[in-house]
């Protein structure tokens, strides 16, 4: 499946200056959905062919620390699965998937395939990178859109796990 092309530049996705990108103490997996962030934005805003997002996201300083194999997973998954990670999000968000932002539709493309595909990732878990990436990477207030939708989605592909405690 093909994006739709935008009428926008395929530039180079860069945190805010929060060190997001700085190395700092990051894990592997979280360099992985990083990663796997601007090869998805890449692909939303160009279209460009998958081997041709992955070489340019191979070549970046920081993937040789990255977790390769969710990496690849994320990447190629979600380029994959676009239409049904779309079908997921749509129950659940406030307008058609080509008005969100990309940097927000990418990082719930992401927040999604885990949601489906990483049953070893707790949904929390998968929640909060997803919410981490949105403050890294989106606008000001893209973090909370990404909270609310991910919750939902969580409360609907996993259930048992994301069922409300009592108290």
């Amino acid at each position: 499946m093909r994006p739709p092309t935008r009428n926008r530049t395929s530039r180079p996705l860069q945190p805010k200056a929060s060190g997001a990108s700085k190395g700092g103490g990051r894990s592997a997996r979280r360099r992985a959905r990083e990663l796997a962030l601007q090869g998805l934005y890449q692909w939303l805003l160009s279209g460009a062919e998958p081997g041709v997002v992955e070489a340019h996201i191979r070549d970046m300083d920081g993937f040789s620390k990255c977790d390769r194999a969710h990496f690849d997973a994320l990447l190629h998954g979600g380029i994959e699965q676009a239409a049904a990670l779309d079908a997921v999000l749509v129950r659940h968000i406030d307008r058609k998937t080509e008005l969100l932002s990309p940097v927000e539709h990418a990082v719930l493309m992401i927040g999604v395939y885990e949601l489906l595909h990483c049953l070893e990732v707790p949904y929390r878990v998968a929640i909060n990178e997803a919410v981490e990436l949105a403050k890294a990477f989106g606008g000001t207030d893209g973090h909370k859109y990404v909270n609310g939708v991910l919750d939902q989605c969580a409360a609907e592909l996993r259930p048992a796990e994301a069922r409300p405690t009592r108290t």
